[in-house]
């Protein structure tokens, strides 16, 4: 949008992304999620600072707290480098990502991936910047069930982050697993064993960031972490927009 239409929009409002309230837009040059999102909502979906682990976001019950390193990620810790995430998956953010997945309301995919890319910069990162965005993806018979791929929706969204290019052949799901939310702990495990395969010539050597909507018990996330890491890629980060409780 050129400078014209930057004020033209300030001045005659906009409508929330999530409400569809009409609202005067965000400063210039803000945060793009003040100018997709009324203050009412803006509030609801504030990030969570506090009270998680910074391994995997699971939230405590003193969200008050500093983040700390909960029991399952010091016993056995995660295959990825550094984690960055938006807030727990309840409330607004829980219904946003749930009409977006599940209802195609792919309009949704701006304003969650603002949060998104507002939760990489957020977060604290260790070593060297990594280079390549790779997208969770969905098996090939799951994919044309549904039509899209909610993890490349948002990685799209979060292509223009400096240094970071985007590759969603990188990582392809090789077999066709039931879904994690019906199975328990070490049933997940075992569903997901080999359920990903990555192309080493597209990551060897290189830094990834591994984007999904939503971590549960993380299994998924370890899995493709791990195919990436046995093809070469130099580290695995991890950015999701939510985590639910630990089940």
């Amino acid at each position: 949008m050129n400078g014209l239409g930057v004020r033209l929009a300030s001045f005659l409002g906009r409508r929330c992304q999530a409400c569809g309230e009409a609202f005067r837009g965000g400063e210039p040059g803000g945060e793009e999620s003040a100018r997709l999102l009324c203050p009412g909502c803006r509030d609801l979906l504030a990030p969570r600072r506090a009270g998680y682990c910074p391994a995997c976001g699971l939230c405590y019950a003193d969200a008050a707290a500093e983040p700390y390193l909960c029991g399952p990620c010091r016993s056995a810790p995660r295959p990825w480098r550094n984690f960055a995430w938006h807030g727990p998956y309840a409330g607004l953010l829980g219904e946003l990502l749930r009409t977006f997945k599940f209802n195609a309301r792919l309009g949704l995919s701006r304003v969650l991936a603002a949060l998104a890319r507002e939760a990489w910069e957020r977060a604290a990162r260790d070593g060297p910047a990594p280079d390549l965005l790779v997208p969770v993806p969905l098996h090939p018979r799951r994919l044309a069930e549904r039509g899209y791929n909610q993890s490349l929706l948002l990685a799209r969204g979060l292509a223009g982050l400096p240094g970071l290019g985007l590759d969603p052949a990188a990582l392809a799901r090789v077999r066709d697993t039931p879904p994690q939310a019906r199975l328990a702990g070490a049933e997940r495990r075992d569903n997901l064993r080999g359920a990903f395969a990555a192309d080493r010539g597209r990551v060897a050597g290189r830094g990834v960031v591994l984007v999904d909507d939503v971590m549960t018990t993380g299994g998924t996330l370890e899995e493709a972490s791990l195919a990436l890491l046995r093809a070469g890629a130099r580290s695995v980060d991890v950015l999701v927009l939510a985590r639910t409780p630990r089940e």
